[in-house]
């Protein structure tokens, strides 16, 4: 499998909690993946939640990764490389979940500060060093657009516990103030095709979209087969990821998606399962 991830990358994944890397999927790339995001098999299927000051955010999440153009992306070499250069080679890589987050113009929602892990955690996971979550940039993401916010090196400092704050889960206030005091607040601006690679346990969040400019991206959360959860009902999180080429993604063209298993708000799930920026 081709290696994208160099040595000086993983090093500042493990010291910072995360990396970017520019340009990981190309502007044809992205156009597909964008129509796809905005075709009616994935909008359809979207709901909402609000953030404490009523705004909303709306996403559709799956789990099982399928032929259609988000599978192939989250399948690609090139991502499943990278995620094994990152979380390492002791179980096989396998997809937990997938969401296109949609952050509407002039209404989309914040997100508390949050760990990935504090939520997943309440799912029976026991490792949150085999769990890490990459975000696609779809729509450039801009201070001004609700980017994604970090506090540098938190992932260190392991699990914070969380709590409902309205309809979101939020980690400890406390600790947060306490992590502000001495770790760098980073804004992660992108451009549409530069991909985020993110720690289970690193403190994000994002403010509202009040700009005229969407904020768009799709995310998937990956996992290592041996960290199985003992109460998590969707499987494909230790089942091992069905490799495709790269060029697999634009060879497909537009392909709906045709899950199964989506998720809507009412589904009989907790809703820390779909808390993300």
């Amino acid at each position: 499998m081709q290696t994208v991830i160099n040595t000086t990358e993983q090093a500042n994944f493990y010291e910072d909690g995360y990396i970017i890397k520019r340009n990981f999927f190309s502007q044809e790339e992205i156009d597909l993946l964008y129509r796809m995001a905005t075709d009616e098999s994935v909008t359809s299927h979207a709901f909402d939640l609000k953030d404490t000051h009523g705004n909303r955010t709306k996403l559709t999440l799956w789990f099982t990764p399928g032929d259609d153009s988000f599978g192939l992306m989250s399948r690609s070499e090139r991502m499943v490389s990278a995620v094994e250069s990152l979380l390492g080679s002791e179980g096989e890589v396998c997809h937990f979940h997938s969401k296109v987050m949609q952050k509407e113009p002039q209404k989309g929602g914040a997100w508390e500060w949050h760990q990935d892990y504090g939520y997943w955690y309440k799912n029976g996971f026991l490792y949150p060093e085999a769990m890490i979550s990459v975000m696609v940039a779809l729509t450039d993401a801009t201070i001004e657009n609700g980017c994604l916010q970090v506090l540098k090196g938190t992932h260190k400092m392991q699990r914070l516990e969380h709590n409902f704050v309205g309809e979101q889960q939020g980690a400890d206030p406390d600790f947060v103030a306490e992590a502000e005091k001495s770790c760098e607040l980073v804004y992660v601006e992108l451009k549409a095709g530069d991909t985020l690679f993110f720690h289970s346990n690193i403190l994000h969040r994002s403010d509202a979209n009040l700009s005229d400019k969407p904020r768009w991206s799709v995310i998937s959360a990956y996992n290592l087969s041996y960290n199985k959860p003992f109460r998590e009902k969707h499987m494909s999180c230790i089942e091992p990821v069905k490799v495709v080429p790269d060029s697999a993604l634009l060879e497909s063209g537009k392909q709906a998606v045709a899950h199964s298993d989506f998720l809507s708000k009412e589904a009989e799930i907790t809703l820390q399962d779909l808390k993300r920026p």
